[in-house]
């Protein structure tokens, strides 16, 4: 009997597809499992390289088998799709998915721990929480446009709300619409409450993780995007090198080139638009502070501003970042600024 040597998931919330290949290529297993035949399945087989899509519960089921003794590949949706012969069905997903994973040139996702998967649902409570306190509110404030009054903006104006309306003579609003807004107001302030709780997790993380307190050492730098970057590209052993890093968030030009002409157009915005985002807003935070003469990339930065628009110079400090975040994650060394290149340096 053939043995398995690539074995390709479809994967499902109950149902699993699987395409299994021997050492020539040639399809030996097409079948269908349950979760739970699934991992029997898993369990009982020599080891193997099995590889499916980097989706929902993909890190789960690859720590699995990696615990089974088998090689694990994660490979992103769109890398899967060329291999896509045909009509779409979950078996031809399966094949596509085992043919993709043995190309030389194929990218792969690592999996994540499950200390990473786990601070990553703190982060994205704490986002949903962020996105619900502003629909609250948006929506306090255009309930009472609707009753003429204009509430000014920011939190500090809705933390004082009822002091606010207190003040406004030339209105007054029903009974009924003030017990409403208090209800509304109070949600405002429960959702405040559930964003601290968030970020005191974050920072209590942050503490006790090694990386992320050398990642601190870098300007621009705080307990998120430390932690954002842990979460995300764990030792960073996946990238070669830093410029493969700052690629990957999408912080390089994107390229449209034909005919030996070479074009760069604006960033590419690839990759994880959160983790960029946090990059870009610490990138933004030191040049804030760059009339003061301050911190190790001062006199860089100075230059590029003078020919350079601010855009085009916080983009350029992000990436710088990005690098840096790379080299501090593989060396666990703590970011040097005396070991920065000359250029960086003015």
């Amino acid at each position: 009997m053939s043995i398995i040597k690539v074995l390709g998931i479809d994967l499902g919330k109950s149902s699993f597809h699987v395409i299994g290949r021997d050492t020539s290529g040639q399809s030996i297993l097409r079948k269908k499992y349950t979760r739970p035949k699934l991992i029997q399945f898993i369990a009982n087989l020599p080891p193997c390289l099995i590889a499916f899509e980097a989706c929902g519960g993909a890190h789960w089921l690859a720590r699995r088998c990696q615990f089974f003794g088998h090689d694990v590949r994660l490979i992103p949706p769109q890398y899967v799709k060329p291999y896509v012969k045909g009509n779409k069905n979950d078996f031809i997903d399966a094949a596509a998915i085992a043919e993709a994973c043995g190309r030389p040139e194929m990218r792969f996702v690592p999996p994540k721990s499950e200390a990473a998967q786990v601070q990553a649902v703190c982060h994205r409570l704490r986002e949903s929480f962020i996105t619900e306190r502003t629909a609250s509110m948006s929506r306090i404030g255009a309930i009472l446009l609707e009753f003429g009054l204009a509430l000014p903006t920011g939190h500090s104006a809705m933390k004082k709300l009822f002091q606010w309306l207190a003040s406004q003579s030339s209105v007054e609003l029903p009974k009924m619409l003030l017990l409403e807004l208090q209800v509304a107001h109070d949600h405002y302030l429960l959702l405040n409450e559930k964003i601290t709780v968030q970020d005191q997790k974050i920072k209590q993380a942050v503490k006790q993780d090694e990386r992320c307190q050398l990642l601190k050492t870098i300007p621009g730098i705080g307990d998120i995007t430390a932690s954002q970057l842990v979460m995300e590209v764990g030792t960073g052993q996946q990238f070669k090198h830093g410029r493969n890093m700052a690629a990957w968030l999408g912080l390089v030009p994107r390229q449209y080139s034909t005919g030996g002409k070479t074009k760069l157009l604006g960033i590419s915005k690839r990759g994880n638009k959160k983790l960029r985002c946090l990059l870009v807003h610490g990138a933004r935070s030191v040049l804030s502070r760059l009339d003061r003469g301050e911190g190790p990339f001062h006199e860089w930065l100075k230059k590029l501003r003078a020919s350079k628009p601010f855009n085009v110079a916080l983009i350029a400090l992000a990436n710088k970042l990005a690098r840096i975040a790379w080299a501090v994650l593989t060396s666990m060394q703590p970011f040097n600024a005396v070991k920065l290149h000359p250029s960086l340096q003015g």
